[in-house]
């Protein structure tokens, strides 16, 4: 994931920061709890396709 793509990207529902996780190939907003797929490195930033996180799974 690019830097300078991730400095500006936001998550759409809450306009929060993101956070990139390589394994999963997701970006992850902590605040609304959404991992958002990464797909042939593209970020799919809509809230429909994004998974919502477990409370079990750390964030």
């Amino acid at each position: 994931m690019d830097k300078k793509l991730l400095d500006i990207l936001a998550c759409p529902v809450c306009k929060g920061p993101l956070e990139y996780r390589k394994e999963q190939q997701e970006l992850v907003c902590k605040a609304c709890r959404l991992a958002y797929p990464i797909r042939d490195g593209i970020p799919v930033m809509l809230e429909e396709e994004a998974r919502q996180l477990p409370a079990e799974e750390e964030v």
